[in-house]
């Protein structure tokens, strides 16, 4: 996309810091959104989703969310030994730490000028974009396909700003349990809304994926971007 521009940037967090893609758009951005990895990293998907949203004409942040454990990840979902190694990075992921690191981005794309920003993501990112609609001040909340949201729901007393859980019907990540449990647990909450695809299975948004369908996305961020439209003007 030639009307985006690119870079790496550093976040600082205490005494230390990680690092994040940022894509923004030439002109004045309309706002700012986190891009919230899955457990492949900050990779080439990654990276095209924020470039997506640069082109909406958004501020897109993409942080590393494995830096405590290694910097800069950057995996595909093409190989066995690159599969193990990102379970194994999610399985010591603290998303409770987490949590303050995409607080930490949100703050970053505020002082780059975003005075409304939201979050995305995507398998463990859309657990952590739920978490982030309990836990940070960020104001709008677009989560895909987030793994484990049934055992969270205690928390959705405390979301505050728009949220959209998008989930696949036929996702094994997601079981049919799951899928009711937040279906229902959120229903009467005002400011969530769930959507569930008939058809679609796990990771249905991710660019070149085996489940990649072009239909459901286009519908999923259709509405995502209608949120994020209404709530970061």
């Amino acid at each position: 996309m030639a009307d985006i521009e690119r870079e790496t940037v550093q976040i600082a967090l205490g005494d230390d810091y990680f690092d994040a893609y940022l894509a923004r758009p030439k002109g004045n951005p309309k706002g700012g959104i986190v891009v919230i990895q899955e457990i492949f990293g900050v990779n080439a998907d990654i990276r095209a989703t924020a470039d997506w949203l640069a082109g909406e004409g958004y501020m897109a942040l993409a942080p590393d969310l494995f830096w405590r454990q290694e910097r800069n990840v950057s995996l595909t979902d093409g190989s066995e030994e690159e599969w193990q190694k990102a379970f194994a990075l999610m399985n010591g992921y603290d998303g409770d730490e987490g949590v303050g690191d995409i607080q930490a981005a949100i703050d970053d794309l505020r002082m780059r000028g975003c005075a409304k920003t939201g979050t995305i993501g995507f398998c463990l990112g859309g657990r952590m974009v739920y978490l982030a609609a309990c836990r940070t001040n960020g104001d709008a909340h677009a989560s895909y396909y987030g793994v484990g949201i049934q055992d969270l729901l205690g928390e959705a007393e405390n979301i505050t700003a728009p949220t959209l859980i998008h989930i696949a019907a036929n996702d094994e990540f997601v079981p049919q349990e799951a899928q009711s449990a937040i279906a229902d647990g959120l229903r009467e909450h005002g400011l969530a809304d769930v959507h569930i695809y008939d058809g679609q299975d796990h990771a249905f948004a991710r660019h070149n994926g085996m489940h990649y369908d072009a239909a459901a996305t286009a519908l999923a961020h259709g509405r995502t971007l209608d949120m994020f439209a209404k709530a970061l003007a």
